[in-house]
């Protein structure tokens, strides 16, 4: 599975934003989806994650209650609303695929296809 992630941008502190994953080639049904983040001089780290049907999401601890993570198998999509936005949440973000039958992991060594990232700046 290929996949595109686009929707980033430039925000103030306390803006939104939502991120969009677009895949192509198998069904994005098959597969978890995971947003991980990667700043400045830090390793990647996971932001958040959905089951292949919706109905199950994980969070990191600071983008519980700001961030939501869904999906729409029927156009092959997820996507990351980001509220409240804040400059720690600055970097380049990522989606990425896991096939479904592995289960929901945090760690980016779990996921096999990767998108290309789109760049999240939040300005103070």
């Amino acid at each position: 599975v290929q996949l595109q992630a686009s929707g980033g941008g430039l925000v103030e502190v306390g803006g939104s934003l939502t991120l969009s994953c677009t895949g192509s080639g198998p069904p994005l049904s098959s597969y978890f989806v995971g947003w991980f983040r990667e700043a400045p001089g830090k390793e990647r780290e996971f932001v958040a994650a959905i089951s292949s049907s919706g109905d199950n999401a994980r969070y990191r601890q600071s983008a519980k209650g700001r961030f939501f993570v869904s999906r729409d198998n029927a156009k092959n999509t997820g996507h990351l609303q980001m509220n409240g936005l804040k400059p720690e949440d600055t970097g380049i973000y990522f989606c990425a695929a896991r096939r479904a039958f592995l289960g929901m992991t945090d760690y980016p060594s779990g996921y096999d296809y990767w998108g290309k990232g789109t760049q999240v700046t939040v300005s103070s």
